[in-house]
């Protein structure tokens, strides 16, 4: 059977495990749940997961586990055969992954607040208060890049998935600077490049259009 995954696609969090799908060649049932209808309170959902949080993975029928850096980490180490690289299991090159991963969680939240407040609270820009934290972590971002090419190792990791998700969605509402950030610029640039990039675009270019409609009403 293959790995059930319950998703939103406008979700960044959702598509970096998508990002992560397309990069291992897994085939997965997709069972998309609408937020804005209330779905994920439905009592078959909040039995799989009482956090009723996307995306979810059901695999081997009764496995269950979300947020999205566990689910993504999971499916390397199931599925990526004896190619680690998405995700070390040496112990110190983890451990650089697993902190960048830390990071994207602080940062997606940040990227959370303020599109509900645009599509939910009436904002029509985020707060100074929150811009000056994102662009904060621009800072941080840029810095981590200027150790390796990728966020986390010399090479990709689910870190990236999970980064390019969450930075491209803030990218939306917060544009990047890239005469001051080039590194992410051109960090941005060869993720857009991958095969499989269209993962993140579909979801991404759905929610830019969602907040432009917000904007203007």
């Amino acid at each position: 059977m293959a790995p059930r995954v319950f998703v939103t696609i406008v979700s960044p969090n959702v598509r970096s495990t998508l990002l992560t799908t397309h990069a291992l060649g897994i085939n997965i049932e997709l069972e998309e749940i609408d937020l804005n209808n209330k779905e994920q309170f439905k009592p078959s959902f909040i039995k799989l997961n009482p956090q009723h949080t996307v995306p979810t993975l059901q695999d081997d029928d009764d496995f269950v586990v979300w947020d999205s850096h566990v689910i993504n980490g999971y499916l390397v180490d199931k599925y990526g055969g004896i190619d680690d690289s998405l995700y070390p299991t040496d112990m110190q090159e983890r451990a650089k992954v697993n902190q960048k991963l830390h990071f994207d969680t602080e940062l997606s939240l940040l990227a959370s607040r303020i599109m509900k407040g645009i599509l939910h609270g009436g904002k029509k820009s985020a707060p100074q208060e929150q811009v000056d934290e994102i662009l904060e972590r621009y800072d941080f971002l840029e810095k981590f890049l200027a150790m390796n090419t990728f966020v986390a190792l010399g090479h990709m990791t689910i870190a990236d998935f999970s980064l390019i998700a969450t930075v491209s969605t803030i990218d939306i509402f917060v544009p990047l600077d890239a005469k001051k950030y080039p590194k992410i610029a051109a960090w941005m640039k060869k993720m857009q490049a991958l095969p499989y990039y269209a993962a993140n675009k579909n979801g991404l270019d759905k929610i830019r259009n969602q907040i432009a409609a917000a904007l203007e009403g």
